[in-house]
């Protein structure tokens, strides 16, 4: 069993990693106008810049995650570009009652995914990579 999981376990790690980032990035082409009204009202800078960046590195650095090619160059970006997203989207110490607590948990999915992108940074995408 160990062998099974050394083996497929970080494929299946990454693709389950990646699946948030590919939904959301696709969403956000389809949705762009109302995407880019509610980071205006989160006091996004250059609003539609940071759309078509935060599309690219979603739906990119996915596809990277999945695909196991230059994974840690993803993960890293994606590490980086969830510290202002999380900060700025999910700012729940500014927010009460039902508000307060979603931001909180998504916030705190967002630390999670951090957590996760850097073990994908320190170990690799593993043995079933483009990489390998």
């Amino acid at each position: 069993m160990q062998k099974i999981i050394e083996e497929w376990g970080p494929l299946v790690g990454r693709i389950l990693l990646a699946l948030i980032f590919l939904f959301a990035g696709i969403g956000k082409i389809s949705n762009f106008s109302g995407t880019a009204g509610y980071m205006a009202m989160h006091h996004v800078p250059l609003t539609h810049l940071a759309l078509v960046l935060t599309i690219i590195i979603e739906i990119g650095g996915s596809l990277m995650l999945i695909l196991g090619w230059k994974a840690r160059w993803a993960a890293g970006i994606m590490f980086l570009w969830l510290i202002p997203v999380t900060l700025m989207m999910h700012d729940f110490w500014t927010m009460t009652g039902a508000a307060h607590q979603t931001n909180f948990i998504m916030f705190m999915k967002n630390l999670c995914i951090m957590g996760a992108m850097l073990m994908v940074m320190a170990h690799g995408p593993g043995p079933k990579s483009l990489d390998k």
